[in-house]
């Protein structure tokens, strides 16, 4: 189960942070236990922050090929999307929240507009920092853009997202990479993108810890997925 003890206990969904490294498979599994009980009606909608022992995750897209190197357990997912790296130093948010029902900008029963919501999340968080997270078409996750180089500059991801929705209840979520060995990546092609590399807020002099990145991403939650003026 979800670890009980929310950071704000007036928040709305429960926030969770667990303390130390979660095993992947445990994750799963709370997660799934999480989803069903939001569709009984018996459990409120939750977030729920973690990192994991370094682990490569196969969305439904992936291809084997795209596994470099076995370095570190794999696991089936079960999100849509394709390898994805977790481990310490990253800021896993599991986002699980009823899609009947609207949620700030995000109207009811529209997963488009969730992921959007998702990543405009993550945008606002980083612009805590004075970091600029931007969009790309036709690319998942949030993207940065590091100076220098014969083009001016070269493109970077720093956040991930993946999801499942099940019967109208999101699980999965999204990856900030904080200050997590950027050198882990290695064994995948993350996303299916071969063509650009992977950064964090450490890795672009942003020494931010792992509770100021929480309370950024439980600030800009507020601006995207929670009552509108």
């Amino acid at each position: 189960m979800i670890p009980p003890g929310s950071t704000d206990p007036t928040k709305i969904p429960a926030w969770r942070i667990s303390e130390g490294l979660t095993p992947y498979p445990d994750a799963l599994a709370a997660m799934e236990a999480r989803v069903a009980e939001i569709r009984a009606g018996t459990a409120e909608e939750a977030v729920w922050l973690v990192e994991h022992p370094p682990s490569y995750t196969a969305g439904t897209s992936a291809r084997p090929e795209e596994l470099i190197d076995q370095r570190f357990p794999q696991y089936a997912a079960g999100r849509g999307g394709q390898w994805t790296y977790h481990g310490p130093g990253q800021r896993t948010a599991y986002v699980m929240l009823d899609l009947t029902r609207a949620h700030g900008r995000v109207p009811p029963r529209d997963v488009r507009a969730y992921v959007q919501g998702l990543e405009e999340w993550m945008i606002r968080a980083l612009d805590r920092f004075n970091i600029r997270g931007e969009r790309r078409e036709g690319r998942v996750g949030i993207w940065v853009v590091k100076p220098g180089g014969a083009r001016g500059g070269s493109e970077f991801k720093i956040g991930a997202i993946g999801v499942r929705v099940t019967r109208w209840v999101s699980w999965h979520g999204i990856a900030l990479n904080v200050e997590p060995d950027l050198s882990h990546f290695g064994g995948i092609i993350p996303c299916g993108i071969a063509e650009h590399g992977v950064t964090s807020l450490h890795d672009l002099g942003v020494l931010a810890t792992m509770e100021e990145v929480d309370a950024a991403l439980m600030a800009a939650w507020d601006e995207v997925f929670g009552p509108q003026a």
